[in-house]
C-alpha cells in the first residue's frame, strides 16, 4: 500500500467515525413533593387557593466517546388522580365521597391544563436538557419544572379531609433522546418520535393532592318563647316551644348548649324568670328541654345533657321544649322574662 493510499484510508475512517450513530440509551427518572398541600380551605371561599408541585427530572447515558453528547426532551403526563375528573376540574375526595375541584397546569399563568399524553389535549408538560457524554464516566442532565396547581372559588364544600393519588398510570415519564458521538446532539422535536431513540415509563413518581375543610356552623336564628298571658295562679303545666336555626357545612358534627339563663342561684341548674315590683324581685321557674315528653332536660354539659348532630349544608331547625310547672299560690302580677345564652360547638 502506497502512502497515497494510506492517506486515502485514514480519511474514510474518519468520515465513517463522523457519521457513525450512538449505540447507548438515555435513561430518565423523575422525582417530585411526596404531597401537594392546599392546607386549609374555607367553604365559599371567595378567591382561589394555589399550591405547586416540584419535579426534577433526571437523565444518564452510559460512555459514547471523548466528545460524545445528548439532546432529551421529556415529556412528565399527569392523569385524573384518584379522586377522578369531571369535564372540566380534577377533583379530590373525602372517605365520605364529598368532592372539592381543583386543576393541575403547566403554566403559573394558568393558561394550559397538564394532561397525560405528550402533546395530547390537555398536554404533558415538557422540559428538555442537553449533556456531554464522556468517554469513561458516561453523562447525566437534570431540569425542574413546576405544576401550578390551583382550588378554584365559590364551592360549597363538605367539612373534612379531601385527596387525590397520583400514581402508576397517573403519571408517566416519555422520552426521547438524539445522541452524537462528535459535536452537540439536537434536542429532538418531540418526546415520542423521531430521534435516536425514545422509551416511556409509568410510576414515574407518586404524589398526593390534599386539602382540610375545617368543621363551621353559622347563620343562627333564634325564636323567643312566650308562655303568654295567665289570670290568676298556675295550677298546671304551661307548655311552649322555641326554635333554633343553624347551618352548619356538610359533616360537621356540632353540639348545642343552653345555659341556665340570669336568674339562677349560683351553682345551681335551675331555671327562673323574674320581675322587679317595687324594689323587690319575684321568680317562676321553668326548664328547657330537648324532647316534646319533656323528659331530657336540655344543659350545657358537652355529651350529657346538650342536643347533637350533624350538618347537612343547609338550614337544620332544632325545636327547644319549655315547660312552666304548676305554682302554688299566685305570682305577683307582673311581666316575667329570662335571658337565655345559646353556645354551639363544632
Amino acid at each position: 500500500m502506497t502512502a497515497r493510499h494510506l492517506l486515502l484510508a485514514l480519511s474514510l475512517l474518519a468520515g465513517l467515525v463522523v457519521v457513525a450513530p450512538a449505540r447507548a440509551a438515555a435513561t430518565c427518572v423523575a422525582t417530585a413533593n411526596p404531597t401537594l398541600p392546599f392546607n386549609t380551605i374555607n367553604s365559599l371561599a371567595a378567591g382561589p387557593t394555589t399550591a405547586t408541585l416540584n419535579i426534577t427530572v433526571t437523565c444518564n447515558t452510559a460512555a459514547l466517546s471523548l466528545l460524545a453528547s445528548t439532546g432529551v426532551r421529556v415529556c412528565v403526563g399527569i392523569g385524573p388522580g384518584t379522586g377522578g375528573s369531571n369535564a372540566t376540574w380534577r377533583t379530590m375526595t373525602t372517605s365520605t365521597s364529598d368532592t372539592m375541584n381543583f386543576q393541575l397546569y403547566n403554566t403559573p399563568s394558568l393558561s394550559q391544563v397538564t394532561g397525560l399524553v405528550p402533546r395530547g389535549t390537555p398536554p404533558a408538560q415538557e422540559l428538555t436538557m442537553s449533556y456531554s457524554v464522556p468517554v469513561l464516566t458516561g453523562g447525566s442532565g437534570a431540569q425542574s419544572t413546576s405544576l401550578t396547581a390551583q382550588i378554584p372559588a365559590n364551592q360549597v364544600l363538605a367539612s373534612g379531609a379531601y385527596s387525590s393519588t397520583f400514581s402508576g398510570a397517573n403519571v408517566v415519564l416519555t422520552w426521547a433522546w438524539n445522541e452524537v458521538l462528535l459535536g452537540t446532539a439536537t434536542v429532538p422535536a418531540a418526546c415520542n418520535g423521531g430521534a435516536t431513540g425514545t422509551a416511556t415509563a409509568s410510576a414515574a413518581f407518586s404524589f398526593t393532592a390534599t386539602a382540610n375543610v375545617l368543621p363551621l356552623c353559622g347563620s343562627y336564628v333564634t325564636t323567643d318563647m312566650n308562655f303568654g298571658n295567665v289570670t290568676g295562679g298556675i295550677p298546671a303545666n304551661i307548655d311552649q316551644t322555641a326554635t333554633l336555626t343553624l347551618t352548619c357545612l356538610k359533616n360537621t358534627a356540632y353540639q348545642v348548649s343552653l345555659d341556665n339563663g340570669q336568674n339562677n342561684p349560683a351553682a345551681t341548674s335551675t331555671r327562673r324568670m323574674s320581675t322587679t315590683i317595687g324594689g323587690s324581685r319575684y321568680y317562676v321557674g321553668y326548664e328547657l328541654y330537648r324532647d316534646a315528653a319533656r323528659s331530657q332536660r336540655w344543659g350545657n354539659t358537652l355529651t350529657v345533657d346538650t342536643a347533637s348532630g350533624t350538618g347537612t349544608g343547609t338550614a337544620q331547625q332544632l325545636t327547644i321544649y319549655g315547660r312552666v310547672p304548676p305554682v302554688t299560690g299566685q305570682p305577683p302580677a307582673g311581666t316575667y322574662n329570662d335571658r337565655i345564652t345559646v353556645t354551639i360547638t363544632y
